[in-house]
């Protein structure tokens, strides 16, 4: 059994999406069902969140991974249960949108940035000789339609999006903790600090010993128990300094001195940016 994952549809069909026209859906699966692999998803209709009925998908899904089992045990690589129907969903309804009706237009960064939306307004006001872009935030710049002086609507929009512009890119790490994996932006700083790294190990074990009265004597059977706890220390890189660091290339050199794992790199990441020395917004995924 499956399920359409369109969330939103009104707000994911593009304004300009018309009748016949076809765009990607996302498809899993629920109850018991264990794979999609090979799967065919059968004729489903796609509602918005009013109610209505915008587009009908069917197709063949592709689906990633893989799924190999026994009686006693099982394997599973990717996620299986979750696939994708290229073109799958045709558009059946419009949504109510009148582009040459627009006098103004605003433009909505993805990542919110006072230098790049201050550029964005610098290259528009540039490329038509006027002041017709304003930057009303970090988030938004705002488009005069009428004063540019352009044909239509749909003409002042093809010559806006042909103009480039360097977006200014955040310092970043970004981590992700189930499979150990670490990116670095290249504007990622760090001051000088010292690390000190090492783990502990600790084993209990349990070996418990039946003790037995002697043949016809009185007496009944106790477990007497046995435990051997046991704790190992890894031996660590001791205090460890790292220099402070201008470039990507120096940081990652830097890091790497400590000649750890990745999976404890992100631990010392995350301390290092706790001590304010590490110059650059933290995610963990």
């Amino acid at each position: 059994m499956w399920r359409d994952e369109v969330i939103g549809l009104q707000r994911s069909l593009p304004p300009f999406s018309r009748v016949g026209s076809q765009i990607d859906i996302t498809v899993s699966a629920i109850g018991d069902s264990k794979s999609l692999l090979g799967g065919t998803l059968i004729m489903t209709p796609l509602n918005a969140a009013d109610g209505q009925i915008y587009a009908v998908a069917q197709g063949t899904v592709l689906a990633g991974g893989a799924v190999a089992e026994g009686e006693a045990a099982s394997v599973v690589r990717g996620v299986p249960t979750s696939g994708v129907v290229p073109s799958g969903a045709r558009v059946e309804r419009e949504i109510d949108f009148e582009l040459s009706a627009l006098t103004q237009m605003r433009l909505a960064l993805r990542e919110p940035d006072f230098t790049t939306a201050g550029r964005i307004e610098t290259a528009i006001n540039a490329e038509f000789n006027r002041a017709i872009a304003i930057m009303r935030d970090s988030g938004t710049v705002e488009i005069d339609i009428a004063a540019t002086q352009s044909i239509s609507t749909a003409h002042a929009i093809g010559r806006i999006e042909n103009i480039l512009v360097q977006p200014e890119a955040k310092a970043r790490v970004v981590v992700d903790q189930r499979s150990g994996t670490i990116v670095m932006g290249r504007d990622v700083r760090i001051s000088r600090v010292a690390v000190s790294q090492g783990n502990l190990t600790l084993t209990v074990e349990e070996t418990p010993v039946a003790v037995q009265p002697n043949p016809f004597a009185r007496g009944e059977t106790v477990v007497v128990p046995r435990t051997v706890a046991e704790i190992e220390e890894e031996e660590g890189t001791g205090l460890a300094e790292i220099p402070e660091a201008a470039t990507l290339s120096e940081v990652v050199s830097g890091l790497n001195a400590l000649g750890v794992s990745p999976r404890d790199m992100i631990d010392i990441l995350k301390t290092i940016k706790a001590a304010g020395a590490l110059h650059a917004e933290f995610v963990v995924r």
